[in-house]
């Protein structure tokens, strides 16, 4: 009897230290996203070296964007932690201003864009600028992925009673797994053009 328990015991365990399959496939697709960048950073430098390269300054508004897409990170642990503990005002709070920075990041990134257009630079006009537009446009669509995510999660938020279900919080976690992510890459991809310039 005590070594039926034992192997209950022990299979329990097993199962419960295992990953969700779906975290899996999230890290799986972050590692891939990842990789996808390397090369595009890979890149970069290799045509750099090549010559025929303009040089010019960042807008500052790709500065404040970084900021907020920081705060958001925060802004969603925060809300993910709050949901854990039950305290729902606060979950939805924390997760409605998520929502409205990663909409502002988007903005902020579309008028550096704007910006850079009205001073001549454009998609077309340099490798460097091309390499700017496409990397910064590429994780930009990334986030608006993210975006929708939390967008889906505030709208249940609002029309659902509070309960932490094992989906409802699996759900919640993948989100904000992957817009930590999303920032960190952001943040990697910030300093790359920088140091760059």
């Amino acid at each position: 009897m005590a070594f039926a328990n034992s192997i209950a015991l022990e299979t329990t365990e097993k199962r419960s230290s295992r990953i969700h399959p779906q975290k899996y496939a999230l890290w799986v697709a972050c590692a891939s996203m990842l990789m996808f960048f390397a090369a595009f950073t890979s890149a970069y430098i290799v045509r750099q070296s090549a010559g025929n390269w303009l040089e010019f300054v960042m807008p500052n508004l790709f500065f404040y964007s970084t900021i907020v897409i920081l705060l958001s990170s925060f802004t969603l642990h925060g809300a993910l932690v709050a949901f854990k503990k039950m305290k729902t005002q606060l979950f939805k709070v924390l997760l409605g201003i998520s929502l409205v920075l990663g909409i502002a990041f988007l903005l902020l990134q579309y008028q550096a864009w704007t910006a850079l257009t009205a001073t001549g630079i454009e998609l077309t006009t340099n490798p460097s600028s091309s390499f700017l537009f496409v990397i910064s446009g590429f994780h930009a669509a990334h986030v608006l992925g993210g975006v929708v995510a939390i967008m889906v999660s505030f709208v249940m938020s609002l029309v659902k009673k509070h309960e932490v279900t094992p989906v409802r919080q699996l759900r919640l976690e993948l989100t904000t797994q992957y817009w930590h992510f999303v920032d960190i890459l952001w943040l990697y991809l910030f300093i790359f053009l920088i140091v760059q310039q």
